[in-house]
């Protein structure tokens, strides 16, 4: 406690707490409500494309920079701060919300319940949203200051090391904007004017039924990148034991015995007539839902002596944060929380637009603080990137459902109020893990706290409109659980809630699942990456993989001058990658646009037959090219300040 003690006194801001500079101004709002809706749409494709989403923190505070400093010729650290701090929300809101809340649309066109409406979406979104910065308030001062030294939280340590860098916004926000256009133009010609195939498969189907592949998109090649070879290699793994063991060993092992899948005349058809993707679809993904569900689990028993510590401690100083006369301890006042969180509460249970009971709201605001809770301190330790969100939910559905299932409300009623009180929780849980890595930047460049936490809830609300927006366009374009927008995690959320409430599930697929991921954690190996990679196609998997080679051949190159070379040359790349995801976000929401105004882009028919025969071939060249930029923008930054130091 003494360390603890002195660690707290003699860290001092970058700005110290009795200097005011411009913070909170309307270019702040306005850029990072700008940023706030771009991350958000370009997270929420992704994510329902991948069933991932990448931090927004680092690329919206460069981005800042370059726009502030470079253009607007202003000098403010703090004003930076509150442009990521609003900017990053989006991402966090949107993984929340499409991690559950596209299984009521897949119901809505299963026939079982009517579609959601925009405000539905919205206001669920907004619910969560807001909880999670306001259940984040009383914990800062206990783990962002009391802890300062102990939880690293890690990105948002990063992110303030971004902004103390100062001169160098201008040149790593053009890497984000590089990154961010070539992938725009890379979308849009493979998936727009359809130039080339953005899917490159070579299946077999007879003696050996397997499936190799990839989808050549920038946006997973930048998020393997970003999580570098270890955590793509795991996720490889998973696809490469789907695709080129069991679907093989199910195809040999069934034979000619006749399995669930059927031709179009409706006869069932052998299981050595199937084709690879036959057999990922009908019994590949519920192996994998199940390991994903045990790795969630694992996930969470290995934590929960952490949770336990950190709730009573959070329960223990709930009314202890500061709202004196220090500008750098100032936080919203207690009573602002409580009223906020008993009004969002009051909202959920009386608005006819959210399907939440009394007793939903009940649930949400006890299990919404406790994962909050843990959450904030899991960020702490392990970075945003690892947090186990989906775990946190697939234990709030199974409980949710458990508890709604025995108190009356079942069917598709009760299925509805599970996923969305699942979804509201999901965001809370992934709001206050941003929130945090957001005040612990803010901590570190000394910056306002309640300016922070406003911002948060701006971000929110800009956020839940324009997610709520983007799903829609997504759905109508092509439809969640589509070849296009697959929705993974979603599909996952909605097996767990179909199978707890009627039943259907088929069991014993399921524990195949669970006891792979057992075996894998025996081995040590990271669970949830691997049971993801086991669920996901392989074709998500294999340029994921690709991206983190990239970034294992850049780590491990020896002709650095020194580790701060290094690192900045690492950093370009991860910066490049974020502008990568962003730019085929951004065109994937504008081709959903021109899907639903049915405008027609496609050129591929100009080429014919002849061309589209080697299109398999084309499209692993042109990857081969964006990867190459991948490459060379990591190491040009690298490359001109080695070469500036030879010339000194």
């Amino acid at each position: 406690m003494v360390t603890l003690w002195i660690i707290k006194k003699e860290f001092k801001p970058f700005i110290p707490a009795d200097k005011v500079v411009p913070e909170f101004t309307a270019t702040s709002i306005i850029l990072g409500i700008i940023l706030a809706v771009i991350f958000g749409g370009a997270n929420a494709y992704l994510g329902l494309r991948v069933g991932m989403t990448i931090s927004a923190s680092i690329p919206a505070a460069v981005i800042s920079m370059g726009i502030i400093r470079m253009i607007l010729k202003k000098d403010s650290i703090l004003e930076n701060n509150i442009v990521q701090t609003i900017g990053s929300a989006g991402e966090s809101l949107a993984a929340g919300a499409i991690f559950t809340l596209p299984a009521i649309f897949m119901w809505a066109k299963e026939g079982k319940c009517d579609e959601p409406t925009f405000i539905t979406v919205a206001l669920i979104a907004l619910c969560g949203g807001i909880l999670g910065v306001l259940f984040m308030v009383p914990l800062r001062t206990a783990l962002i200051v009391e802890e300062h030294g102990v939880l690293p939280y890690p990105e948002g340590t990063a992110c303030a090391e971004v902004l103390l860098a100062g001169e160098e916004g201008g040149s790593k926000s053009k890497v984000v904007f590089a990154g961010l256009g070539i992938a725009a133009v890379y979308k849009f010609v493979a998936d727009g004017l359809k130039l080339f195939p953005s899917e490159v498969d070579f299946s077999f189907q007879g003696t050996y039924t397997c499936g190799v592949g990839m989808d050549v998109l920038p946006a997973l090649a930048g998020v393997g990148y970003i999580c570098g070879p270890k955590i793509s290699s795991y996720m490889f793994a998973g696809g490469v034991l789907s695709y080129l063991v069991l679907i093989p060993a199910i195809a040999y092992f069934g034979g000619e015995s006749l399995s669930s899948v059927t031709d179009e005349a409706g006869n069932a058809l052998a299981f050595n007539q199937l084709a690879p993707g036959d057999i990922w679809g009908q019994y590949i993904r519920y192996i994998g839902a199940g390991a994903v569900a045990a790795g969630g689990i694992i996930s969470l028993i290995k934590t929960f002596p952490t949770m336990v510590r950190t709730f009573k401690k959070a329960l223990s100083g709930f009314g202890d944060n500061v709202s004196g006369g220090n500008r750098t301890q100032k936080d919203l006042p207690i009573s602002v929380v409580l009223i906020g969180i008993l009004l969002v509460a009051v909202v959920m249970f009386i608005v006819p637009s959210v399907p939440v009971s009394l007793l939903g709201a009940i649930l949400i605001i006890i299990f919404g603080f406790f994962f909050a809770t843990v959450s904030s301190r899991m960020v702490g330790i392990v970075g945003s990137s690892n947090n186990p969100v989906s775990g946190m939910a697939i234990a709030t559905l199974i409980v949710t459902t458990f508890v709604l299932k025995a108190t009356g409300i079942d069917q598709v009623e009760g299925m509805i109020a599970a996923i969305t009180i699942g979804t509201v929780i999901c965001i809370v849980a992934a709001m206050a893990g941003d929130t945090s890595q957001d005040l612990k930047t803010g901590y570190i460049v000394g910056a306002t706290p309640i300016k922070q936490q406003i911002g948060e809830l701006i971000g929110a609300v800009v956020s839940a409109f324009a997610i709520g927006g983007v799903m829609y366009l997504l759905n109508n374009a092509w439809g969640f659980g589509s070849k296009e927008i697959a929705a993974p995690q979603a599909t996952l959320m909605k097996m767990v809630v179909e199978g707890v409430m009627g039943g259907t599930l088929p069991w014993v697929l399921i524990f195949i699942g669970v006891f792979i991921a057992i075996v894998v954690e025996i081995l040590g190996i990271p669970v949830l990456a691997f049971a993801i990679g086991l669920y996901l196609p392989i074709h998500l998997s294999a340029p994921i993989m690709v991206g983190g080679i990239v970034k294992w051949f850049v780590e491990s190159r020896r002709k650095y001058k020194d580790e701060a070379q290094q690192k900045a040359c690492v950093e370009k790349g991860v910066l490049y990658s974020a502008g990568m995801i962003a730019g085929e976000g951004i065109v994937g929401i504008l081709l959903a646009l021109f899907a639903v105004l049915n405008w027609d882009v496609d050129l591929s028919s100009i080429y014919g037959d002849k061309f589209m025969s080697v299109g398999n071939w084309v499209g692993l060249v042109v990857f081969a090219l964006l990867i190459a930029s991948l490459f060379f923008f990591s190491r040009k930054g690298s490359t001109v300040e080695m070469d500036a130091e030879d010339v000194k």
